[in-house]
Parts: C-alpha cells; sequence; structure tokens
C-alpha cells in the first residue's frame, strides 16, 4: 500500500520521489487525504490514520544518525533475506547446489520450472 501510494502522491508539501531525488523510504503523510467528500459536507477523508506509524510511536525517534543506520539495516536485511530465498530455489532445483540445505533430510525438490511465471510465454487469462 506503501508503495503504491507513494508512486502516485503527487506533490503534497515537502514530498520529492525517491527517483527524481527524493529521500528513499520516505512517504507523505496519507492522514486527512482523500477524495472530493460527499456535497455539503467538505472535503472527503479516506484516512483516518497514517498507514505507517498510526500512533506517532516511531516519528521522530532517535538521532538521523540513528534512523539513517536503521534504514541501512533494513534494506541489508532485505538484501540477505532475497539471498537466502534464492538459495532455497537453487537448492530446491539442482539438489546439491547449497551444501547447508542439502544436508536437510527430507529436503523438498522442485521438478518443474520456477521462472515459469516470468516467461514470455505465460499467459494470465485476463
Amino acid at each position: 500500500m506503501l508503495e503504491s501510494y507513494g508512486e502516485g502522491a503527487g506533490n503534497p508539501e515537502g514530498y520529492v520521489h525517491y527517483m527524481k531525488g527524493g529521500k528513499p523510504g520516505f512517504y507523505p503523510e496519507i492522514y486527512g487525504r482523500g477524495g472530493p467528500g460527499i456535497e455539503g459536507r467538505g472535503a472527503g477523508r479516506h484516512f483516518v490514520l497514517n498507514l505507517w506509524d498510526p500512533f506517532n510511536f516511531v516519528k521522530n525517534r532517535g538521532s538521523p544518525e540513528e534512523r539513517a543506520r536503521g534504514l541501512k539495516c533494513e534494506i541489508l536485511n532485505g538484501r540477505a533475506a532475497m539471498f537466502g530465498i534464492m538459495g532455497y530455489l537453487a537448492e530446491s532445483k539442482v539438489p546439491g547446489s547449497v551444501p547447508i540445505l542439502s544436508k536437510i533430510s527430507g529436503f523438498p525438490h522442485y521438478d518443474g520450472d520456477v521462472m515459469a511465471p516470468f516467461a514470455p510465454e505465460i499467459h494470465l487469462n485476463f
């Protein structure tokens, strides 16, 4: 939800998309934003709380250095998780390719094509 909101957030005050020089991981406030509302009742408010940190537990917590370190840790943890997932895929397709996982008795092996969803021939039938 936050990714899609960040892509279509428009240009609220202080927000620059990260691909245009903005800060990665920063999203504008979503609280109180919404559609045109019902006639005679003013602007509509789709969101009562922010989706990220709705009760302001994290906002402005810690120094900027601590928050920068936290963001770096989050990125590195995400990268490690991607390597782990690729390791599981490799071991399930090519037994013995990841020695640590190959020692697990009963590790499932896959006979199909793990990259089939990305093949150009796939039809989603929409």
